[in-house]
């Protein structure tokens, strides 16, 4: 599955059009987010996503989890969302 990581400067609008692009190619994309700021974008960027699909019959869900990942060498725990059409 591919992975999208989101920052707090994230622009949700690209981020939107990055999900439904991977979307409509692979079918779920997971969507990586370290911090308040970023998950707010990532949140955003979904609910965007959803709207882009919607035309085209597709229903977007979002699977909340958090993913221990590292970040120059230091463990970070992010929130990914999986999200995948319904």
């Amino acid at each position: 599955m591919e992975i999208l990581r989101v920052s707090a400067k994230s622009v949700p609008n690209s981020v939107a059009g990055a999900i439904a692009g991977v979307i409509r190619e692979k079918g779920a994309v997971e969507v990586q987010a370290v911090g308040a700021g970023a998950a707010n974008q990532a949140v955003k960027a979904v609910a965007i996503a959803r709207g882009y699909l919607a035309p085209a019959g597709v229903d977007l869900v979002c699977i909340p989890a958090f993913a221990n990942i590292t970040i120059d060498e230091e463990e970070r725990t992010a929130i990914k969302l999986i999200v995948e059409p319904r």
